[in-house]
C-alpha cells in the first residue's frame, strides 16, 4: 500500500510541475490563441491558429508597424498583473471549446506608434503626411474622417486587414501598450 500511495504521490507531484511550467511558459513567453472573424482577411482566416510571443508585452515594448498583434480592446480597462494570468487560463478554454470566445481579445495590425498623425482620407490611411502602401488589406477602406488622429505617448493605434468589415481602433480610440498582449511570431 504504501508504494501505491508513493507512486500516486510522485505522478502528482510531476503533473503540478509540468502545469506549473506551461503556465509560466504561457504567461511570459509563447500563447497558442485563435483567429475569431474575419476582420483580418485576407492575411488571417476565420478559425486559424496562432503563436503568440508574449516577450514585448512582459518587457512593455512598442510594437513595430506592420507587427499583428493581439490586443485587449477595453482600452479604458486598468490592466494588472492578475489579467495577465488569468487570460491564458480563458484563452486555453477558448482554445479547445470552439464555442467559447474571448470578446475583448482582438488581432489586428499596427499601423500607427506614440507621436504618429493619422488622417483617413481617399479610401487609404495616412501616417504623418505621407500615405501608407498597405498591399496586405483586402479593400480600399469606405472609411474617412476630416480630423487627424495624434497618437499619445504609450499608446498604438491598431487596424484590421480587412477595414471595412473590422472593430479597432477607429472605433475603440489608440490602444495602451500595456494591452497589446503579444506580437503574432506563426
Amino acid at each position: 500500500m504504501n508504494t501505491i500511495l508513493h507512486e500516486v504521490y510522485e505522478w502528482v507531484y510531476s503533473i503540478i510541475i509540468a502545469l506549473a511550467i506551461a503556465m509560466v511558459i504561457h504567461i511570459f513567453f509563447f500563447q497558442p490563441t485563435r483567429v475569431s472573424g474575419e476582420s483580418m482577411v485576407p492575411t488571417l482566416h476565420n478559425g486559424e491558429y496562432l503563436i503568440v510571443s508574449k516577450l514585448g508585452h512582459v518587457m512593455g515594448d512598442v510594437p513595430d508597424y506592420g507587427d499583428i498583434v493581439i490586443i485587449d480592446s477595453r482600452v479604458l480597462y486598468e490592466r494588472t498583473w492578475k489579467d495577465d494570468v488569468t487570460e491564458p487560463m480563458n484563452n486555453y478554454l477558448a482554445f479547445f471549446n470552439h464555442d467559447l470566445q474571448t470578446k475583448n481579445v482582438w488581432v489586428k495590425r499596427v499601423i500607427g506608434r506614440p507621436g504618429d498623425t493619422l488622417a483617413f482620407r481617399d479610401g487609404k490611411v495616412w501616417r504623418n503626411g505621407e500615405p501608407l502602401d498597405e498591399p496586405y488589406i483586402n479593400e480600399p477602406m469606405n472609411y474617412s474622417r476630416k480630423d487627424e488622429i495624434k497618437i499619445p505617448e504609450g499608446y498604438v493605434f491598431c487596424m484590421g486587414d480587412n477595414r471595412n468589415h473590422s472593430s479597432d481602433s477607429r472605433f475603440i480610440g489608440p490602444v495602451p501598450v500595456d494591452h497589446v498582449l503579444g506580437k503574432v511570431i506563426w
